[in-house]
């Protein structure tokens, strides 16, 4: 066995070929056996351009409807929803078209009124929530869009762009928020603060660390790092902040900003379920990533989450009134194992099996996936319920 037979088969397509023959040239300059060659370090650099994950072609005639693997695969980009290679994923496009809302048709005046009345603190508080959650979802639309890009299966490809056309959505709310309710100025000041508040900073880095890593060096290893990633960003990281609108709202407060951020919550729990089943699907298409390494990684990844959230919420709540941070730091652990459930993995804490935040359940995720009209009784929440015919069990 040579070199040559080691070259994967996400190389063996015919839209690859120029970068196949590319690769079978250098491996024969190399000249060696495989065994010689892998402990190279020319041997090595050809190994590592053999699992760059490659672009879907726009149309191969040569390649099946439904794909063969979900990156690095063959399809032939041509979308039948009723061959595809996850088919449960055809439910989850309907739940998504279901869940379609627009910021600008939620009224603000009463949230303006309320917002000249708060306390200095209460204001600082809110607006530097609001300041988190613009930069999170402005790197997951990137994220997203990268993601797309890369995916060899077209059924992934089309809910990525409903995903990221929401993600997108959550962003215009936060400005649509602000705009209500401070000047303009004050608004350029607020989407100032991700660039000079170091908690904010580090936590931000932590996330965007890894998308670049996986924008900058696309192959299997770094997709999944990057899913992980994605799993804490959409499913950790806006908990605590969460609670915080949802406190208010409990208190009649800034009422039409909490029902945009129960729309926004609903949305980012199905983009969780959307990315642990790719997260599955990679592993089942590159079981070679299934190793006691990269779980490890996910646990330790997702336990450093749990620390920074703790921290945001210590840092930015610890003046609310309403909100115990004890209670709120086991609510993020029980979030976190949730999360370790979706991917396949087993919990990481202990003791944080049921939700301990009572006065959270009406905005819990099942409360927001199960019903049609929302706690705030302003509107319907979307176009149908999400049920046994069009939802799952447990997002």
């Amino acid at each position: 066995m040579n070199l040559l037979n080691a070259v994967p088969s996400i190389l063996a397509t015919p839209q690859k070929w120029n970068r196949h023959v590319y690769i079978r040239r250098k491996c024969r300059k190399v000249g060696a056996g495989l065994k010689e060659t892998l402990f190279s370090k020319r041997g090595a650099h050809i190994l590592k351009e053999m699992m760059i994950v490659q672009l879907q072609t726009i149309f191969n005639t040569e390649a099946p409807n439904k794909s063969t693997r979900i990156i690095g695969g063959e399809c032939s980009g041509i979308l039948n929803w009723n061959d595809i290679r996850m088919p449960h994923m055809y439910k989850l496009y309907k739940v998504l078209l279901l869940n379609h809302w627009i910021a600008d048709e939620i009224p603000m005046s009463k949230d303006a009124q309320q917002f000249a009345r708060m306390d200095s603190e209460e204001q600082r508080t809110f607006k530097i929530n609001i300041s988190l959650l613009a930069v999170l979802d402005s790197m997951q639309t990137m994220f997203v869009g990268d993601v797309k890009r890369y995916f060899t299966d077209s059924s992934l490809e089309a809910i990525s762009a409903i995903i990221g056309q929401q993600e997108v959505v959550h962003n215009q709310s936060y400005s649509y928020v602000l705009s209500s309710i401070v000047s303009d100025q004050e608004q350029k000041e607020v989407f100032e603060y991700w660039k000079h508040d170091p908690v904010l900073l580090e936590r931000n880095k932590f996330i965007s660390d890894i998308y670049q890593n996986f924008r900058d060096d696309s192959n299997p290893q770094t997709f999944y790092e990057a899913l992980v990633a994605d799993l804490i960003l959409e499913g950790i990281f806006f908990y605590s902040t969460f609670a915080f609108f949802y406190n208010l709202a409990r208190d009649q407060k800034m009422m039409g900003t909490s029902q945009m951020i129960s729309y926004i919550q609903r949305d980012e729990n199905q983009h969780c379920y959307f990315f642990a089943e790719v997260f599955k699907q990679l592993l089942a298409d590159y079981p070679e990533l299934d190793t006691p390494a990269n779980k490890e990684y996910a646990y330790r990844t997702i336990n450093r989450a749990v620390e920074l959230e703790t921290n945001w919420a210590y840092y930015t709540l610890k003046e609310v009134k309403g909100i115990d941070l004890e209670e709120l730091s086991d609510y993020i652990k029980y979030i976190a194992n949730r999360r370790l459930n979706l991917m396949g993995m087993e919990k990481a804490y202990e003791g944080v099996d049921v939700n301990c935040m009572p006065w959270i359940k009406p905005f819990s995720d099942d409360a927001l996936n199960a019903t049609k009209t929302d706690f705030f009784e302003a509107k319907s929440r979307n176009y149908g319920k999400v049920g046994d015919d069009n939802g799952f069990d447990d997002l």
